[in-house]
């Protein structure tokens, strides 16, 4: 970060017209504008099994229904950076721009008759969502520099009761699938219009420059994005796979598939099991905020992991330890998303923050791809220990980066303690004026 940029962001302050509840209003309508936004990235693997039937698709074809979009994801976020979208265009406008694009572009499965069409439909869908989730990250980090891992956290809640919604609905029956495509693209559609009701940007505003494809680059290979880069790949690892094969792991414990409720009853236990993990983001918000970005993603690696080792170890054999150790591993698996992204906003050139987190979320939703194809094929040809196994794997190469930046973080803050007028921040090792406006 240049010193030009240092001094104005320490110098940025509130506008005389911000009042004190502005801030949260702003959140509120970013969150329920990413909740409702982001609710056609889970309306196809909500109806693979219906489309199943309907299409005769094979395990690997409806997986390649959800992979689809995490492809499409990582093409649009790599595309936004690399085009400078990501921070020559206000968020709102780049927000509805994504919100409309992924609309249509979900409407549009309804003329589907198979995978040659849909696919391509829901990459399509992945990348016009890459509009939507960096820049809601960028948005809310203009309106808070108090509290900002809090307030990223509730966004990402919002974001993580919106993908367990579709499982509490399959707890109550079927739905024709068509229903839900509708039900959705009106969702999308309209998340995209509530945020234009934000006018202007936060109080703190990232600088807005000429973008240099070369300089967000430049920003990447700093020491501290690029640890916090690689604890993202391994929380993301995890993630994305845990949300979508634990129906299925659940469906085996013996109590639930005696039932003759299965299906319905290992739903409702997936929409817990990945619901809790909205209370798990304000939980991890609160704790960076406390303790530092570094340290709180730390504490929810090393829980998250060690519940999925923990359950390749014992099994699914008893309800009454699966299902506890499945609810704490949902709680901490999402805790530490926010952070991530937050480290990225304090420690990558402010001018190029919208690029750097853009590039940040496609390396963890490209590693989603391979964990998502990796667990059933472990399931099949070896066992659910295997895999979940597998998946520890994710966390602990995270929690190893989180340590080496903490020590970072604390050998900086000794050696640098205040910086102009910025406060240091003991507990998290860094400044407020530290690369963009922090928490």
């Amino acid at each position: 970060m240049t010193s030009d940029a240092r001094a104005a962001q320490a110098s940025a302050a509130p506008p005389p017209s911000t009042g004190a509840r502005r801030p949260g209003v702003a959140l509120l309508l970013i969150a329920v504008s990413t909740f409702l936004s982001m609710s056609v990235w889970f309306s196809a693997s909500f109806v693979a099994p219906q489309l199943v039937d309907i299409w005769h698709l094979s395990p690997a074809g409806s997986s390649l229904l959800t992979i689809a979009v995490q492809i499409g994801f990582v093409v649009g976020a790599l595309a936004s950076a690399a085009t400078g979208l990501a921070d020559a265009v206000a968020p709102p406008k780049l927000m509805c721009l994504g919100a409309i694009g992924a609309a249509l572009a979900n409407i549009a499965l309804l003329a589907a008759h198979g995978l040659v069409l849909a696919v391509p439909l829901r990459v399509l869908t992945g990348v016009f969502l890459a509009g939507i989730y960096p820049p809601a990250l960028k948005e809310v980090s203009t309106w808070f520099r108090t509290g900002r891992g809090t307030a990223l956290g509730v966004m990402i809640g919002a974001l993580t009761l919106g993908s367990a919604i579709p499982h509490l609905v399959r707890s109550f029956g079927s739905v024709p699938w068509q229903y839900v495509i509708v039900a959705t693209t009106i969702m999308t559609a309209g998340g995209g219009l509530l945020v234009l009701a934000l006018r202007g940007p936060g109080p703190y505003p990232f600088p807005q420059r000429p973008f240099s494809f070369a300089a967000a680059l430049a920003s990447m290979r700093d020491k501290k994005v690029a640890l916090a880069n690689i604890g993202y790949v391994g929380h993301m690892w995890e993630l994305y796979a845990m949300w979508a094969w634990i129906g299925a792991f659940l469906a085996t414990v013996p109590a639930i598939a005696s039932s003759a409720d299965y299906e319905p009853l290992s739903a409702a236990l997936s929409f817990l099991c990945i619901g809790v993990g909205a209370l798990g983001c304000l939980v991890g918000g609160g704790l960076s905020d406390r303790y530092g970005r570094s340290r709180s993603a730390l504490t929810c690696l090393v829980c998250s992991g060690g519940a999925a080792l923990i359950l390749s170890v014992v099994g699914a054999d008893s309800l009454w330890i699966v299902l506890p150790l499945c609810l704490f591993w949902g709680f901490w698996v999402i805790a530490d998303s926010a952070q991530f992204s937050a480290l990225v906003t304090e420690h990558a050139d402010p001018v190029y923050v919208g690029g750097a987190v853009s590039i940040q979320l496609a390396l963890g939703y490209l590693t989603t791809t391979v964990s998502l194809w990796l667990v059933p094929v472990l399931v099949q040809h070896v066992s659910w220990s295997a895999a979940l196994a597998a998946l520890a794997v994710g966390p602990a190469v995270g929690a190893v980066a989180m340590i080496v930046l903490t020590r970072t973080l604390d050998r900086a803050r000794e050696a640098e303690p205040s910086y102009g007028t910025g406060n240091s921040n003991p507990a998290a090792g860094q400044s407020t004026t530290s690369s963009g406006p922090t928490a």
